[in-house]
Order: structure tokens, then C-alpha cells, then sequence
């Protein structure tokens, strides 16, 4: 399911290939400092790249030859380095790994493949705001009701819904750009981080060609909580998924039908009911933000190891890394689908705006009784009363109900205002006159 709407080089990044040839990449760095420092011979490093070569040519192979020496070494690093060492096939190889500890390397790729995932999830952030910003902007003075508590408050805009939408993802793009520099982190300075037998002029190489920057200091590893905020950034736009993807949900219910989401030719809402046409993809979304939201708390379980390090985090990060990042680049593209597909029905808006009988003016009345003298807690007296009045004629079931009329017919109230003042007050163009300005403010 989830390959469906993935792309192809998300994936890639957390193949075991990939992983490898970056492996392979930070140990030809290391040799190639080394031949700089004078410690390795230039002709053995030139035999040492072309087995490296050799082992570019045919990644796959070279995975599968690392898996099965690790079935015998019952180590992951040394099944690469013996795999690798086979293909140099020469005495050079003994130059291979040296002065090099597994999580140099392992860490150090870590962070060139976080850095590699995040570039690709800015860009899907980029291509969601795009879609949002186009509904944005279709729909800029479509009215609808704005709801507190899940009840009629006060007219909005869909626009403006969307607008909001757009600003969140606006940030969610800054926190991913973020723990992008965050995890651009390497470290090549040995077995407790005190580089005694790699000068950090070797550790500089390798991170300057990865595009990262060395840790200042670690212990065996990259510190953990660098991790574990990346993994929290993921979190955080998920959750911002699961926000619009809960809005949406609510404004497909049959009772609301302000919006539904794409309901392709051919589909199948119920197994039993021939009519149904449900919010699955919003729940899908919903459900899967839970996923990456358990997944940081995992993360954050990582950080505290033992002393210079253990390895209780290493299996953890070896799900939690590619399913998340994966998972996250998934739930983007589908969101993507979702709001260049999504069905607006402003005709529903404009009937649900009605069911409250323009008692959303109520806060436009209290305000202008105010500005003529009455006190706050009088002026909310006699609003309220009139808004009680009114939901009472509508609960009687009588057609009659409306909160304008209402206010006229109350002398306590209507002595305070002039021919047409009321009915120019309780409009929904009063709401409106600053969505240009709100457009603006977030770059729309």
C-alpha cells in the first residue's frame, strides 16, 4: 500500500545498498585523508579504490556477499569490510577500516541518509503548500460557518481555512529544514571519541565531501538527541496532517457535507451499503500520524545510553529512521492527492451557515451596544436573551425564527439603532473585510 504513493528515491535511500555504498564512500574518504597525513601509500590506495570499484560496479552483490559473511561474524561492519577487502583482493586492503571504529562509519552514513530524507520531505512539503495555496485562493471569500467547540460561532471563509492550513505547513517546512542541519552531523574520531589513532583533520575530510560537519565532540556515537529531534520534527508535521485530516473528516459527515475527499471512478465505499462514500483516506492519515508519534517516543528512548556508548539504539533506529521518513514522505503525497482532488461544496456552506439563524452576528451586536453607551454585562444580557428567544421559536417549530428580527422586535434593543443599522451590522461582508490582509500576512 504504502509503496503505492512513495517515491521511488525515498525508498532507495534506506536500501541496503545505498547504505553500503556510503559505507564504502566514507572509507575511501578515510584512506584518501590518510594518503594526505603520509600514513598510506598513494599506489595502495590506488589498488584499494579500483576494489572499491569493483564493488560499486555490483552493489547488490556486494550486499549479499556482507550478509553472508555477517551470518558467520555476527557483525554487520566486519561482513562489509571482509566483503570489500575480497574484491581489493591485494595487500592494500590491510589499509582498509584503519583507525576507524563501526560507528564512524555507520553513524557518520546515518546522517548522510537523515540529510538525503529530509531534503526529499521539504520538497513534498514545498508541492502540498503549493495545492493547498491554489484551493486558497479558489475559495478566498467562499463563506462558511466557523466552528468553537464543534458549534456555530462566528462566518469565516473556506479560504481562510485553507490559508491557515498553508501558514502550518509553512512551518512544517522550517522544522524540517531544521533538524536537516541538525542531523548533518558525522563523527570519525574512534572507539571513545578522543581521535587518538585518526588525526580530525581525517574526521574534516570525510564530513567537508558529505556535506556534513563533525561532531565537536562524541563518545563511540553521535549523540542521541540529535536524533531524537529529527524524529520529533517528523512527529510534529504528522500531527499536522492528522489536524486537517480530523477537519476534513468532520466536514464530510452526511449531516455537514461542506467538503469530501476524491471519490475515484470505480470506488467502493461499503461492502454493505452501495451508498456510502467515506473519509477513508482522512482516517488513513489519521492513523498513521499515530504511527510516527509512537515512533519519536522510541527516539527519545534512544538517547540515554550507557557511558560511551551501548547499542540499544541501534536496532530501534534501524525501524523507527526508514519507516518514519518513508511513512512521512508517503502521508505527504497523499495529502497532496487529497487537497488537489478535494470536493468543496459551497452551496452546504452557505445552507449550514443559515442553521444558526444569523445569531453568529451576537458578538457584532454586544460590540455596537456597547459603543452606545450600554455596560458589557448589560449589552450581554440582552443579547443573550434575544439569542434564547430565538433558538426557543426554532425549537417550537415555528419558520419564523430569526435572530435579526428578534433584535428588532425587542424595544430594549432596537431603540438604540437607526432604520437599516442593524441589517447593515449583521452581515456577512462585516466578517470579510480583513481576508485580503489575512492572505497577505501569510504569503498568499
Amino acid at each position: 500500500m504504502i509503496s503505492r504513493y512513495t517515491r521511488p528515491q525515498m525508498r532507495e535511500i534506506w536500501t541496503d545498498e545505498n547504505r553500503l555504498k556510503i559505507w564504502l564512500q566514507i572509507e575511501l574518504l578515510a584512506s584518501e585523508a590518510l594518503v594526505k597525513e603520509k600514513v598510506v601509500p598513494a599506489a595502495d590506495f590506488g589498488r584499494m579504490k579500483a576494489g572499491a570499484d569493483r564493488c560499486l560496479a555490483d552493489p547488490k552483490a556486494l550486499v549479499e556477499r556482507a550478509k553472508e559473511l555477517e551470518k558467520t561474524l555476527n557483525h554487520d561492519v566486519i561482513g562489509f569490510t571482509t566483503a570489500v577487502t575480497e574484491q581489493i583482493n591485494d595487500p592494500a586492503s590491510r589499509w582498509l577500516h584503519f583507525g576507524l571504529t563501526s560507528s564512524d562509519i555507520v553513524d557518520t552514513a546515518f546522517a548522510v541518509q537523515l540529510v538525503q530524507s529530509a531534503d526529499l520531505l521539504v520538497e513534498a512539503v514545498r508541492v502540498v503548500r503549493k495545492s493547498i495555496a491554489k484551493r486558497a485562493r479558489e475559495h478566498r471569500f467562499t463563506p462558511c460557518i466557523g466552528r468553537s467547540h464543534g458549534i456555530h460561532a462566528e462566518p469565516t471563509t473556506f479560504g481562510l481555512k485553507l490559508a491557515l492550513m498553508y501558514d502550518e505547513f509553512g512551518r512544517a517546512e522550517q522544522r524540517l529544514r531544521h533538524v536537516r542541519n541538525v542531523v548533518a552531523v558525522g563523527k570519525v574520531s574512534g572507539a571513545v571519541g578522543t581521535s587518538a589513532h585518526l588525526s580530525p583533520r581525517v574526521e574534516k575530510h570525510i564530513c567537508r565531501k558529505l556535506g556534513l560537519r563533525p561532531a565537536p565532540l562524541a563518545t563511540q556515537v553521535v549523540q542521541r538527541d540529535l536524533h531524537a529531534e529529527f524524529m520529533s520534527a517528523l512527529a510534529v508535521v504528522a500531527a499536522s496532517i492528522e489536524r486537517w485530516a480530523v477537519e476534513f473528516r468532520h466536514l464530510q459527515r452526511t449531516e455537514v457535507l461542506e467538503a469530501e475527499e476524491p471519490f475515484t471512478k470505480g470506488q467502493k465505499g461499503s461492502s454493505a451499503m452501495p451508498h456510502k462514500r467515506n473519509p477513508i483516506t482522512w482516517e488513513r492519515l489519521t492513523g498513521l500520524a499515530r504511527v510516527i508519534r509512537g515512533n519519536s517516543i522510541a527516539a527519545l528512548e534512544n538517547v540515554a545510553l550507557w557511558h560511551e556508548r551501548d547499542i540499544s539504539h541501534s536496532s530501534v533506529e534501524r525501524i523507527i529512521f526508514p519507516d518514519s521518513c518513508t511513512l512521512l514522505d508517503y502521508m505527504l503525497g497523499l495529502l497532496d492527492r487529497m487537497m488537489t482532488g478535494l470536493n468543496v461544496y459551497p452551496d452546504n456552506m452557505r445552507r449550514n451557515l443559515g442553521l444558526s439563524l444569523g445569531m453568529w452576528n451576537s458578538q457584532t451586536v454586544l460590540l455596537a451596544l456597547i459603543r452606545k453607551g450600554l455596560t458589557r454585562e448589560d449589552a450581554y444580557a440582552l443579547v443573550q436573551r434575544t439569542a434564547m428567544q430565538t433558538w426557543a421559536t426554532k425549537h417550537a417549530g415555528r419558520d419564523d425564527a430569526d435572530f435579526v428580527e428578534q433584535l428588532r422586535s425587542d424595544p430594549e434593543i432596537a431603540r438604540h439603532f437607526g432604520p437599516g443599522e442593524l441589517e447593515k451590522l449583521c452581515s456577512v461582508d462585516f466578517h470579510f473585510k480583513e481576508v485580503r490582509a489575512r492572505f497577505k500576512a501569510v504569503g498568499l
